[in-house]
């Protein structure tokens, strides 16, 4: 069993930052990618940034330049930091990952529970 745990998010004012964090637990062999995805109101969930083991990078349009990805391997963690952040940015926020949690099976994609961003005045 694999569990992710979401930390941060909130309310904060335009051009503010919030960071969030995303940590792994349970039976993991290895984890090949952590990552964040949003799903704004009334849209589909999609892809923020994420983060392989080897430290490659993936940023949507509206991340790069503002977000900054970066994970801990060894506490199958992940941090987005976010920063400039604009009402459009307002979503829930899902944390990924990609893990092997036996050797005789594939790898399989977790999402956290996700945790709410809102930007407002």
């Amino acid at each position: 069993q694999v569990q992710l745990v979401e930390s941060g998010g909130g309310l904060v004012q335009p051009g503010g930052s919030l960071s969030l964090a995303c940590t792994a637990s349970g039976t993991i062999i290895n984890v090949d990618a952590m990552g964040w995805y949003r799903r704004l109101p009334g849209k589909y969930r999609e892809m923020v940034a994420t983060i392989n083991s080897e430290g490659r990078t993936l940023y949507s349009d509206s991340a790069k330049g503002r977000f900054n990805i970066s994970g801990d391997n060894a506490k199958y963690t992940t941090y987005l930091q976010m920063n400039s952040l604009v009402p459009e940015d307002t979503a829930v926020y899902y944390c990924y990952a990609s893990i092997r949690s036996s050797p005789s099976r594939p790898t399989f994609a977790y999402w956290g529970q996700g945790t709410q961003v809102s930007v407002s005045r």
